[in-house]
């Protein structure tokens, strides 16, 4: 069962389905990637209760939201804090295989007095996918 940091939430197949979903992509979907993915084993799933199940995993610990700005909210089934590449190109999101700086945090407090209890750092540039394109012959 999982237990949410505001107490026991229900197990239910749609979250079970939701969730395993996320764990087997690396894409970092929005709600709607993951809505059509569900709806081939859930059919009859509506989008809203993708995004209530979503907001649960999430409040609970179970997956990760990205949010960058403007654009729509990305989901991770990773939820231990890591580090992302955003392609400026084609928006994916990827994971970067980096130890989490911690010394950063203890920087951050020492110039800011503010005490940092973790941080989120993305990485921006062009994708080797959009870059190889690039670089091909038309």
């Amino acid at each position: 069962m999982v237990t949410s940091r505001r107490g026991f939430i229900r197990h239910t197949k749609q979250r079970e389905v939701i969730l395993s979903v996320l764990r087997g992509t690396d894409t970092h979907p929005d709600a709607d990637w993951v809505y059509q993915e569900v709806r081939k084993v859930l059919p009859n799933i509506s989008l809203g209760t993708i995004y209530r199940n979503l907001r649960i995993l999430v409040d609970s610990g179970e997956a990760m939201e990205l949010a960058f700005g403007s654009s729509s909210s990305r989901f991770d089934g990773d939820a231990e804090n890591h580090y992302h590449f955003i392609c400026e190109q084609c928006d994916n999101v990827y994971d970067i295989p980096l130890p989490l700086d911690h010394g950063l945090e203890n920087e951050a407090e020492e110039v800011s007095g503010h005490q940092v209890a973790s941080h989120r750092l993305e990485f921006y540039g062009v994708c080797k996918t959009c870059s190889n394109a690039s670089d091909s012959p038309r």
